[in-house]
C-alpha cells in the first residue's frame, strides 16, 4: 500500500515559506505517517535567504521533504514593477510545468491526498485538477482579509474606478466600514498588473475543494461567518469550507544573534520595554528614521528597536535586495544612542521577535501589522501600535483597532511620513494610558483563547481534524 502524502505549495517569501512550514508541522503532529512534501520555487527577488532556514527545518524534522523547482528568470520587463507582489504572481504560470512534474514524480511513490497552495500560487490549480487531486488554499492572512480578498469581483463590477480614488468606506460582509484607501495596496490601481492578479487569484478560490486559514474562531467571528455564509461571493458562485486552524505562529526562540537583546531585557522592569520591529520587508527613510528616534526619545520610555538600512533613492520601501547592516551612528540623530543608552537597545536589522515578545519586560509592540506578527502578539498578549507599511497591512490596521481592537493606529500624514510628536504620543499612550491598559487586557484575553482554540476541542483543534479525516478519505 502506497504511503499518504500531502503536497504543499508556498509562495518564495519567507513569511508565506514559514506559515507553510508550520502548517506541515501542524499536520504531522496529528497525523505522523503522512509525507509532507514541500515545493520550492526561485523567489522573484532577492529578499530573506531561505536556504539556511530550510536546511534547519529539514534536519529537525525529516518527515517535511522540500523539492526544489527549477530556476526561473522573470522577463527583464518586470523589474520595473510598482509591486512585489506582481513578481511573485508572474512566477507562478512558468512554474507549472515543473509543479505538474513534480506531482507526477511524486505520486509514482506516495498517494498524494491533497495540493494545499499559497493563495500567490492560485494559477497553480488547474495543475491539481488535471492530475484529479484535491487541491485547498492556504491563506496565510486573516479572515477579514479572506472576506475582502473574495469580494474583490464584487467591488469590481459596481464601480470603474480605482480603489485609490473612490474614496468612500467599503461595506464588505464580517469586516468594519473600511476606507477605500486602506485595502490591499496592490490592489489600489485597476490598471496595475497586481490589480489584475488578485481578481484572478480570487475566482479560483472558490473552485478548491476548501480554505485554510491562519486564524481562529474567537478572533475574528464575524468574518469567519460571513466567508461560511456565503456572504463575501456574487450569486451563484460555490461556497467553500473554512478551515480556521490557528493561530500557526514559528515555535523556535532565539538565541545566536538574538542573545544580545534578551540579555539586556533580562535587566529591564516588567512589561516596562515598547518593541519595535517592522518585518522582513519593512523599509524606512533616514528622515523617517530619525523621527522615530526624536518620538521615542521624548517618550521617556524604554525601548527596544530593530533599525534596517533605508532604502535607496527612489527605491520602492521594501528590502526586495541585498541589505547589509546600517551604520547606526550616520542614520541616528547625534548623540541619541549615548543619551539614551540607560533606557534603549538599538538592534542592526533583525531580533528574535517570538523570543522577545514573549520576555516579561516587553509590554507593547510597535508593528508593521503583517499578520504573522498580529498573531505572534496575540499569542505574547503584547498590545499594539499598528504602523502599516505594504501588502495588506493598512488594512489589518482598521481591523486590529476598529474590531478586535488589540491596536492603536499610528497617524500618518498625507504623504505617507509619521512626525516625531505622534511616535511619542502613540507609544506614551500604549504604555500609560486608561485605553492602552484596556488593550493590553483585552489582548492577554485573547492569547488565553488563542491556547484554548488549538486545544483538541478548540475551535482550531476541530477544523483540522475535520480537514484531516477528509484527506483520510480521499484518494
Amino acid at each position: 500500500m502506497e504511503a499518504a502524502a500531502i503536497v504543499l505549495y508556498p509562495s518564495p517569501p519567507i513569511g508565506h515559506l514559514i506559515a507553510m512550514v508550520e502548517l506541515g508541522k501542524l499536520i504531522l503532529t496529528h497525523h505522523p505517517s503522512l509525507c509532507i512534501h514541500i515545493l520550492i520555487t526561485t523567489p522573484p527577488y532577492r529578499a530573506d535567504d531561505t536556504a539556511s532556514y530550510i536546511t534547519s527545518v529539514s534536519a529537525a524534522t525529516p518527515s517535511l521533504i522540500f523539492h526544489h523547482l527549477p530556476t526561473i528568470s522573470l522577463p527583464p520587463s518586470l523589474a520595473s514593477s510598482r509591486n512585489h507582489e506582481t513578481l511573485t504572481f508572474e512566477l507562478v504560470p512558468l512554474n507549472n510545468p515543473y509543479v505538474h512534474q513534480a506531482l507526477l514524480s511524486i505520486s509514482h511513490s506516495f498517494s498524494i491526498k491533497a495540493f494545499v497552495m499559497d493563495f500567490f500560487c492560485a494559477l497553480g490549480l488547474s495543475v491539481a485538477a488535471k492530475l484529479n487531486i484535491p487541491s485547498f488554499f492556504f491563506f496565510t492572512s486573516g479572515a477579514a482579509f479572506l472576506a475582502s480578498f473574495l469580494y474583490l469581483p464584487t467591488i469590481h463590477n459596481i464601480t470603474d474606478k480605482s480603489l485609490k480614488d473612490l474614496n468612500t468606506l467599503l461595506n464588505i460582509p464580517g469586516v468594519p466600514p473600511m476606507p477605500s484607501s486602506d485595502m490591499a495596496k496592490p490592489t489600489l490601481d485597476r490598471s496595475d498588473k497586481a490589480y489584475e492578479h488578485f481578481l484572478a487569484s480570487s475566482s479560483q478560490f472558490p473552485k478548491s475543494a476548501g480554505i485554510i486559514v491562519n486564524t481562529f474562531e474567537s478572533l475574528e467571528p464575524r468574518a469567519l461567518r460571513a466567508i461560511s455564509d456565503g456572504l463575501c461571493l456574487a450569486e451563484n458562485v460555490p461556497t467553500r469550507p473554512v478551515y480556521p486552524i490557528g493561530p500557526l505562529i514559528v515555535s523556535h526562540g532565539g538565541g545566536g544573534r538574538g542573545a544580545e537583546c534578551l540579555k539586556w531585557l533580562d535587566s529591564q522592569p516588567s512589561g516596562s520595554v515598547v518593541f519595535l520591529c517592522f518585518g522582513s520587508l519593512g523599509l524606512f527613510s533616514k528622515e523617517q528614521l530619525k523621527e522615530i528616534a526624536i518620538g521615542l526619545e521624548n517618550s521617556g520610555h524604554r525601548f527596544l528597536w530593530v533599525v534596517r538600512n533605508p532604502p535607496a533613492q527612489n527605491q520602492i520601501k521594501v528590502a526586495i535586495t541585498d541589505q547589509s547592516d546600517p551604520e547606526l551612528k550616520s542614520l541616528l540623530p547625534d548623540g541619541f544612542l549615548d543619551r539614551t543608552k540607560d533606557r534603549g537597545l538599538v538592534v542592526k536589522s533583525w531580533a528574535p521577535q517570538v523570543a522577545v515578545l514573549n520576555h516579561d519586560s516587553v509590554g507593547g509592540f510597535v508593528s508593521h501589522c503583517g499578520w504573522n506578527s498580529v498573531l505572534e502578539s496575540v499569542c505574547a498578549g503584547v498590545p499594539i501600535v499598528a504602523w502599516p507599511l505594504y501588502a495588506e497591512q493598512r488594512f489589518n490596521r482598521v481591523v486590529l483597532v476598529e474590531e478586535i481592537k488589540i491596536a492603536l493606529p499610528m497617524k500618518e500624514s498625507e504623504d505617507g511620513f509619521v512626525r516625531a510628536p505622534e511616535v511619542e504620543k502613540r507609544v506614551t499612550e500604549l504604555m500609560e494610558s486608561e485605553e492602552g491598559e484596556v488593550m493590553r487586557k483585552r489582548t492577554k484575553a485573547m492569547q488565553n483563547e488563542a491556547h484554548v482554540a488549538l486545544g483538541e476541542t478548540g475551535s482550531s483543534g476541530v477544523a483540522l481534524t475535520k480537514l484531516l479525516q477528509l484527506w483520510g478519505k480521499t484518494g
